[in-house]
């Protein structure tokens, strides 16, 4: 198989789809691999590391496209790619169809192959290549979130961990999921008040068992929701509803229930956000404030740190890049029901529940697509 990997060009997004390492494995199995000049360079992997490894570097991003059966990238294609998808062409990559629709629609056209990172899942519901990004993601959101709570960012001034005598931040966390629990365990380690809040019992139960003594767990009810945000000081959205849209837990009037200065990062921006207030920013313009209230809600947070984040999440999703490679993507998804749960679209139909629901589009049977 004839496997590409084009830079990544979204708004300072450095991460990398396919390290040296992995070329050199793809290669040993008779896989051609193109880079395009320059992709590797933002996470420190340089065009020569991947000539030694056996990958052919190659000067344009039309020409990846062009000649590569399976397309390995981090983030969605964006408008001036899509003139560069085609007909069961396999795209890898993170999609989150269900908050674009014009991003939907324009894959739905080129009837590529949409194999999406973020609804790869397990039997036991975990998400196995979403998870190092959460991972970052939720500890990032606390970096970010204390760095902008400093009054040279328009904050309220307020240290995170505060000092003895003076009382921590208060910090909520909207969601225990994988984000959640990084950025609590984050604001806890640097001595917040954390409070966080899910809808279910058995995960708030577990959360009790594993979470620091300065973390306090609440069910996540509309009433709780606004009483924790009105007293937070930095408040993370973390909610995950698998391939789908995240719900609007905090709505435009509750911002002024909310202390002036204070921050929220939300992290579920990628789809399309829980803060109702919230659109996507980027690294070089991350912040906006509503009713006194500062929105970080950057569309690719792991892409500030990209050499921890291309390490990670090639940990994970290069094991599946090399199955698709080395058995075809219909005998790879056959085989494996997690996989199989990644295919998003196929010959131009909708594959995937959340994201024909999320526009009301014909839901088409993925196993019909691999038989």
């Amino acid at each position: 198989m004839i496997i590409g990997v084009p830079k990544e060009i979204k708004t300072n997004e450095n991460r990398v789809a396919v390290l040296p390492g992995g070329a050199e494995s793809f290669a040993s199995h008779g896989h051609t691999v193109l880079v395009e000049q320059g992709a590797g360079l933002g996470s420190g992997f340089a065009d020569d590391l991947y000539v030694k490894a056996g990958a052919k570097i190659v000067p344009t991003a039309a020409e990846v496209w062009a000649r590569a059966e399976m397309i390995c990238k981090v983030k969605e294609p964006i408008k001036s790619e899509w003139p560069h998808m085609r007909k069961d062409q396999v795209i890898f990559t993170y999609f989150h169809f269900a908050a674009d629709e014009e991003l939907t629609r324009a894959h739905m056209k080129s009837a590529a192959v949409c194999i999406a990172y973020e609804t790869v899942q397990l039997d036991s519901g975990e998400l196995p290549l979403l998870t190092p990004m959460s991972e970052v993601a939720g500890r990032m959101a606390v970096q970010e979130g204390a760095k902008y709570l400093e009054k040279l960012y328009g904050g309220r001034g307020v240290l995170l961990g505060g000092v003895p005598g003076v009382a921590p931040a208060e910090v909520a966390v909207l969601g225990g999921g994988v984000v959640g629990i990084n950025a609590a365990k984050m604001a806890a380690g640097m001595g917040a008040r954390v409070t966080m809040l899910d809808i279910s019992l058995d995960r708030l139960r577990y959360l009790s068992d594993v979470m620091p003594a300065n973390v306090e767990l609440v069910f996540s009810s509309r009433a709780n929701i606004l009483e924790i945000i009105a007293r937070a000081d930095l408040v993370v959205g973390a909610v995950l509803v698998v391939g789908g849209k995240a719900p609007k837990l905090v709505r435009k009037d509750d911002l002024k229930t909310m202390k002036p200065g204070s921050v929220i990062v939300d992290v579920a921006v990628d789809q399309g956000g829980c803060v109702e207030t919230v659109h996507a920013t980027t690294h070089e313009n991350p912040t906006y404030t509503v009713d006194g209230v500062i929105h970080y809600a950057v569309a690719n947070m792991p892409g500030g740190v990209p050499r921890t984040s291309t390490l990670a999440l090639t940990n994970a999703t290069f094991p599946y890049a090399k199955r698709l490679a080395d058995k075809g993507w219909k005998a790879a998804c056959r085989e494996d029901a997690a996989l199989l749960k990644g295919v998003n679209m196929a010959s131009g139909q909708v594959t995937y529940p959340g994201v024909a629901e999320a526009f009301n589009l014909p839901l088409a049977d993925v196993k019909s697509f691999v038989k």
